[in-house]
């Protein structure tokens, strides 16, 4: 049985409705709301850095395989459409996800393309990988 690593990140209220996350690698960043829910709109908001994070995460994989394949990318975006439950509803969990990766080069074999999208998607990409599992999920509280 393979060991389970230990991942944390810790996020820090800034007042109103920012939040900074600490992140293992020292490359934090903050999460904001929009203004009309009393945010000032200082970074995304956790549902567009959960959309990103999927993008990002399937991205680095496919670029890298394609660059081991010796394909010419000149250009690479990845967009992310996520349909939600309707407003008025609580919670409001993402029910679909779709993962169009746009892919811009030289002579692009859409063979390679395939696989290095299909690798991401089923071996490789950690993010995508915990949205399918469906992790247990624990919330838990203290007061200082």
């Amino acid at each position: 049985m393979s060991e389970h690593n230990q991942y944390v990140v810790t996020v820090n209220w800034n007042g109103k409705m920012a939040f900074s996350s600490e992140v293992p690698s020292g490359n934090g960043f903050t999460m904001d709301a929009y203004p009309e829910v009393g945010g000032q709109s200082l970074g995304p908001t956790p549902v567009e850095a959960l959309l990103s994070s999927i993008a990002a995460c399937s991205g680095m994989d496919v670029i890298s395989i394609l660059q081991k394949k010796q394909q010419k990318v000149t250009g690479y975006q990845v967009l992310v459409e996520g349909e939600r439950v309707g407003e008025g509803t609580w919670p409001r969990p993402f029910v679909a996800i779709t993962i169009k990766h746009v892919v811009t080069g030289e002579n692009l074999d859409p063979a390679a393309v395939q696989r290095a999208v299909e690798l991401s998607d089923q071996k490789y990409c950690t993010v995508i990988a915990t949205l399918r599992l469906g992790p247990k999920v624990e919330s838990i509280w203290e007061i200082k």
